[in-house]
């Protein structure tokens, strides 16, 4: 397909580019320009951002065994919709994604059905129990591009040392899912006031920021790549902060409700807002923010969790954890961040695609010549009030149900192809 994005303003934050010019795409990728003939598609890109396809590294696609919250199809879809040309999903699917045949079929059902690119990450432990270590290698032969138990923590620190000292030798980084299980105990949601005035119990600070310090250690030592995922309280963010300051190879992601939401969006019990690590204080809001802004926090990523209506319907403690968050997440950082000053529109876009795409070992993220054609459109400027209705995803366990939102994608390209265009 021959594609030329007319007058837009090209970010690429792999060299600095920021000016207005038109992208040329030729065979799957970027091209130096050509003139356009009757085969070529043109599109007006005038007053809107053209940057390099962005990349969810943590995402929860649910196939295989929990096709009635989410498919590939439709979890990329939704990708497609949000703006996104790749995903890196999760492996607590049932069976879990701990051998090499599961990825090998995430991987082919991708291929098959897929909207976007699929990225598979591999469990650091058989089952994700945290006992005994996966075979990583095999995995990552397979196609892995990286591994994590997210959904449950390592718990055993002489079991996560030793996936480090593997992941090291294979290049490959490890995202944590920092939570100290004997201090979260059976918590529902942040330890605080509002736990107290609901009447639910809570989950303290610590119980990621001890994980957060255990797994730094361990990456210090061991020299092994560490990711730590929705990261969200102010302690988390000072100990990667001073982590970096070091030396130790280790990033951070955060999540848009993470730095947009508190635990009073539970107030009234909604299932929605029930999140793992759970939505926090304001302190901690702002703590998040504040790393999002002086480079503590790498990567802006969503966790997408879809569960079914009939599974969010309950009484709250009974309820799973987990929102969907592909579909938003661009016209909340746009609004939370960049139209507040907080992120200017290029550092934006490296959270959201240079740098998962550099800490994934991932060919992508730029707009350079010769590289693969993935780009996204947004227009800074359009408005949409969040209908879960009209979501691409089988999710619709969103708090961010009827929320203005400014800044939202219009057209995502995989590989040269158009995948999503706004019509409405």
């Amino acid at each position: 397909m021959k594609l030329i994005i007319k007058g837009g303003r090209v970010l690429d934050p792999a060299c600095g580019r920021d000016e207005t010019a038109d992208l040329y795409v030729l065979d799957g990728v970027i091209s130096e320009p050509f003139a356009a003939d009757e085969d070529t598609r043109v599109v007006d890109a005038a007053g809107k951002l053209v940057v390099p396809g962005l990349l969810d590294m943590h995402v929860h696609l649910r196939e295989p065994g929990y096709e009635a919250k989410e498919t590939i199809a439709t979890g990329t879809a939704a990708a497609a919709r949000g703006g996104f040309t790749g995903v890196a999903c999760m492996p607590n699917t049932k069976p879990v994604a701990d051998n090499r045949a599961v990825v090998e079929f995430i991987l082919r059902r991708a291929a098959e059905c897929g909207r976007v690119t699929v990225y598979p990450v591999g469990a650091v432990t058989k089952g994700s129990r945290g006992l005994e270590m996966a075979e990583l290698a095999d995995m990552r032969e397979a196609g892995a591009a990286a591994f994590s138990d997210d959904g449950q923590p390592v718990m055993d620190a002489g079991v996560m040392r030793r996936a480090m000292q593997y992941c090291k030798m294979l290049d490959a980084v490890i995202i944590s899912h920092c939570e100290d299980k004997t201090l979260a105990a059976d918590g529902v949601m942040h330890e605080g006031c509002y736990s107290t005035l609901l009447g639910l119990k809570g989950i303290p600070a610590a119980a990621e920021e001890v994980m957060v310090a255990r797994d730094i250690i361990l990456a210090a030592e061991t020299g092994c790549p560490l990711h730590i995922a929705h990261i969200s309280t102010a302690g988390a963010v000072a100990l990667v902060r001073e982590a970096k300051r070091r030396g130790v190879p280790v990033t951070a992601e955060a999540t848009p409700h993470h730095f947009t939401l508190t635990d009073g969006a539970v107030a009234e019990y909604n299932t929605a807002a029930k999140v793992n690590p759970p939505l926090r204080g304001e302190a901690d809001v702002q703590a998040v923010r504040e790393g999002l802004a002086d480079g503590t926090i790498d990567v802006i990523a969503t966790d997408h969790a879809p569960h079914t209506f009939d599974e969010k319907n309950v009484e709250f403690d009974l309820a799973p954890f987990g929102l969907v968050g592909l579909e938003t997440a661009v016209g909340l950082v746009w609004t939370e961040l960049v139209h507040t000053g907080i992120l200017t529109p290029m550092e934006a876009v490296a959270k959201l695609s240079l740098n998962p795409a550099r800490i994934l070992r991932v060919r992508r993220g730029t707009l350079a010549e010769g590289e693969a054609a993935d780009i996204t459109v947004i227009d800074p400027g359009l408005e949409e009030t969040v209908d879960p209705r009209r979501f691409a995803s089988k999710g619709r366990n969103t708090p961010f149900a009827g929320r203005r939102l400014r800044g939202l994608p219009v057209l995502t390209v995989v590989a040269g192809e158009i995948r999503y265009e706004r019509k409405e």
